[in-house]
């Protein structure tokens, strides 16, 4: 077999690069180590190497994993193409998870496995080697435009989803403002986005904006636009995002974070259908159909007088109630499965679906973060997976007991809360120290202090 790719291993351990500058020549066309990451600047412009097996950590005395992730953005911004297998630990697993979700291939734990570590840089090469001739740069063919369609609505079958459904059914095709209210994570962004798809403006793409991070003194220019010389940094004329969602729509994300005197421009914007930029007089006429979403009480905020009344009148022609993820358990398996698909794609697991063990886990569990929770956990999971399906201990989650009442489970202390759900690891791992650690998402040394603390 020819040997093909090119890889930089960067770790400052000369015993580890003396094995694999042994190692890697037998597999690869050219192999570069280097001892310090100063120096990969230079080598992604000299050796240009496929992939990089970068170590986490560097200095000594220092273990956050912070300059593996610094490093891998420096390299991602400089060569995209360029495929990061990141070098760590056990105890910095969490962290390699971090650095995938920001754009590494893979990682690999020390002390490793030769065929493991051979079989991910090969493979972490031939995506290098496959996206190169297909001219992989920024913008690319492979990217996703921007007015494509995101992902449909996964819908339950529970009455108070079918309800929400059939009222979404009824006004998509409307102009109707619409305001989605619930807990953070129930997925109010994706309804809006089906509410738009299902529309006439469903041909153009929704414009989004999060409300809540928008600096006082940017909102305006943001949701207005500006033209030039409007202030200091106006270098060049910039089209709102009101403008940008003209014949289109606009969704307005956490809009109760607005401070008052802002809503009082926002409602004069909706009001006249019209929007003026920054250090301009003309009016430009807007078109938009507004979606808005909260997890606020909006009814409250007006009350206590944080919200305009008129402003809420104006954006709250339909309102539609997301439930909480623990009122809607029939999605549960469905989205765990939807996002298992997505992830193995992503992040090239062989992962294809749950255990009925892993099941019961995730039908048992409050879920108080919502689907953005669920939706963590099995990014998490999918990565660390080592089989093809995703059991129980692959999950942190506590055990919990069927029929338990919420008012006792409320009433515990975070210490017995913490106790029971170790002495329940314990017993679902048989004792197996390593397996309860990766469960509970601790160290052993910590798992070590924990049962003594509880006597376990």
């Amino acid at each position: 077999m020819v040997n093909k790719g090119k890889i930089l291993v960067v770790d400052d351990n000369p015993g580890i690069r003396a094995a694999l500058k042994i190692l890697l020549p037998k597999y690869f066309a050219a192999v570069e180590l280097l001892a310090s990451p100063k120096e990969i600047h230079a080598s992604l412009r000299e050796f240009a190497p496929d992939v990089i097996l970068l170590d986490m950590n560097f200095e000594a005395d220092t273990n956050t994993g912070n300059e593996g992730l610094f490093w891998l953005s420096e390299i991602k911004q400089r060569r995209p193409q360029t495929e990061v297998v990141l070098f760590t630990a056990y105890a910095d697993i969490a962290l390699a998870v971090e650095g995938m979700k920001r754009g590494a291939f893979d990682f690999i734990v020390k002390p490793w496995e030769n065929e493991k570590l051979i079989a991910t840089l090969q493979a972490a090469s031939d995506k290098a080697v496959a996206n190169n001739g297909k001219g992989g740069k920024a913008g690319g063919k492979g990217q996703k435009k921007t007015g494509e369609a995101g992902p449909s609505m996964l819908w339950g079958t529970g009455a108070a989803m079918t309800a929400v459904r059939r009222t979404v059914e009824k006004i998509a095709p409307t102009d109707a403002s619409v305001l989605i209210t619930g807990e953070n994570g129930t997925g109010k962004d994706v309804l809006a986005a089906e509410i738009h798809r299902l529309s006439d403006r469903g041909q153009k793409p929704m414009v989004c904006v999060d409300a809540g991070a928008i600096t006082e003194t940017l909102f305006e220019s943001e949701l207005f636009g500006h033209v030039k010389g409007a202030f200091t940094d106006a270098h060049t004329d910039h089209t709102g995002k009101m403008e940008q969602a003209n014949g289109s729509t606009l969704f307005l994300d956490e809009i109760g974070n607005i401070p008052l005197h802002l809503q009082a421009k926002l409602l004069r914007v909706l009001q006249n259908r019209s929007v003026t930029k920054v250090g301009d007089t003309r009016s430009i006429p807007i078109d938009i159909r507004l979606i808005c979403a909260t997890n606020k009480n909006l009814e409250e905020m007006v009350k206590q007088g944080t919200f305009r009344e008129d402003l809420y009148y104006r954006i709250n022609t339909i309102h539609l109630e997301l439930p909480p993820l623990r009122e809607r358990s029939d999605e549960i398996v469905p989205l765990a499965n939807l996002f298992i698909s997505r992830y193995a794609a992503k992040y090239h697991r062989p992962v294809t679906g749950l255990t009925d063990a892993a099941r019961q886990v995730l039908l048992a569990n409050r879920w108080s973060g919502n689907i953005r929770e669920l939706q963590n956990g099995i990014e998490k999971a999918v990565i660390l997976a080592d089989g093809d399906k995703l059991d129980a201990e692959d999950f942190s989650l506590p055990l919990s007991v069927p029929g338990e009442a919420e008012p006792a489970a409320a009433a515990e202390t975070l210490e017995e809360v913490e106790e029971r759900t170790i002495r329940a690891a314990m017993d679902r791992f048989g004792g197996n120290l390593t397996h309860v650690a990766k469960s509970l998402n601790i160290s052993r040394p910590t798992l070590y202090a924990k049962l003594k603390k509880y006597n376990i």
